[in-house]
């Protein structure tokens, strides 16, 4: 995850493209299909975004974190919708006769957002871009609807900055957990035949 961005290389919209290209044929359960990407683009719209979903006296002086990301030229916000979902698995080849939530043993919806969202990243490795997934913060959700029109259907599920790294490799962002915390080994995750 790369937190901090050269703000004088833009990304190619092609690049995008083939970003969201890619997104879009990540699995869904029964091909809902029940995902959103608002991409913003422009120095305007990066703006905007960061204007909404911030707050400006928490943030009135921007932590290191926040002035990285600042730097970045698009930001890709995956929103998934449970109706959609639910829609989808009350029609006849489902078998399902109403749209009861209960049915689902977990959500979905946030999770074929998340795989989409995989697919971004490493779509903007591959391009030799940085990229990072963070959330739009809860108190901010009101304001981010507002300021860019988005269904109360749709919930963000996360935003991903994508731009250019740093020429000094040291510059792009903070070295986070895994500078603290060692990574678990596949002997300390993976159960064969049983936990």
């Amino acid at each position: 995850m790369v937190r901090r961005y050269d703000p004088d290389r833009p990304v190619d919209p092609a690049v995008v493209d083939r970003m969201l290209d890619n997104a879009v044929r990540a699995p869904s359960a029964g091909f809902s299909q029940g995902w959103g990407f608002l991409v913003l683009d422009t120095p305007a719209d990066v703006a905007r975004f960061w204007a909404a979903t911030t707050d400006p006296d928490r943030d009135a002086v921007p932590d290191a974190w926040l002035r990285g990301m600042r730097t970045a030229p698009v930001i890709v916000v995956a929103l998934s919708c449970k109706e959609i979902y639910l829609d989808r698995y009350a029609q006849d080849d489902k078998g399902w006769a109403d749209r009861d939530e209960r049915r689902w043993p977990v959500p979905y919806w946030d999770i074929d957002t998340g795989m989409a969202s995989l697919l971004i990243l490493q779509t903007a490795v591959d391009e030799g871009l940085g990229a990072c997934f963070f959330g739009v913060p809860p108190y901010a959700l009101d304001r981010f609807r507002a300021e860019f029109g988005v269904p109360e259907a749709y919930t963000p599920i996360g935003a991903i900055s994508v731009g250019h790294k740093p020429a000094d490799p040291a510059a792009t962002g903070a070295t986070g957990s895994p500078a603290r915390r060692a990574r678990r080994s596949a002997d300390e995750v993976v159960h064969l035949g049983r936990w």
